[in-house]
């Protein structure tokens, strides 16, 4: 008897689900996608999943299937959690639903960054979320993501509501990324933005 050896078996894993998707291309049925996946999904261990699935992660009809499955076999797998969040957000799933997913991941791995900027970018109060991006960058200081959207729904904010605290808090975040910003694009980007904001009269 030949064993097979765990580079061969995740080639033959990979090869079946680019058969399933090459399938999908040629048909484009999306219920006889989801049953072929549904199959799929159950005969391959979490690992095999992940690598078989990498190579369409962006495409959302094809990973958050396979997602779907890693998480209700791994609830607490904070990685698979934000990654179907991630497409469930992508495909227009709905704000509780991904804000749902994003808390159940921070539960499991609390210093999972793309689970806290999930969580900031579903809520869809504008105040909330500009709560939600401080609360983020005070716990991560150096995230400059964080920061430009902190800065961006700030400012969108007192645009909307003629809010001054919002105007200062936006004008306050692009200075501290102005501050350590290198690139010429992005010092200019940021400097256009300052000059608008700091020329708003509430």
């Amino acid at each position: 008897m030949v064993t097979q050896n765990p580079s061969a078996k995740e080639t033959s894993v990979r090869a079946r689900l680019d058969a399933v998707v090459h399938e999908y291309h040629q048909r484009g049925d999306v219920a006889r996608l989801l049953e072929s996946l549904a199959h799929f999904a159950a005969t391959a261990s979490t690992e095999e999943l992940v690598t078989a699935v990498e190579p369409y992660r962006e495409m959302h009809e094809v990973a958050g299937p396979i997602y779907e499955a890693i998480v209700q076999r791994e609830p607490e797998n904070a990685r698979a959690i934000v990654t179907l969040a991630n497409a469930y957000w992508l495909t227009g799933r709905g704000p509780d639903v991904v804000s749902g997913l994003a808390s159940r991941a921070l539960t499991a791995d609390p210093s999972n960054r793309a689970a806290w900027h999930l969580w900031a970018l579903s809520e869809s109060s504008p105040r909330s979320r500009v709560n939600r991006w401080q609360q983020i960058t005070a716990r991560f200081p150096d995230d400059e993501l964080a920061k430009a959207s902190l800065a961006d729904n700030a400012a969108a904010l007192a645009g909307a509501e003629n809010d001054p605290v919002a105007l200062k808090l936006a004008v306050a975040t692009y200075e501290s990324l102005l501050a350590t910003a290198s690139h010429p694009a992005q010092r200019a980007a940021l400097e256009n933005a300052l000059k608008t904001l700091k020329n708003w009269s509430l």
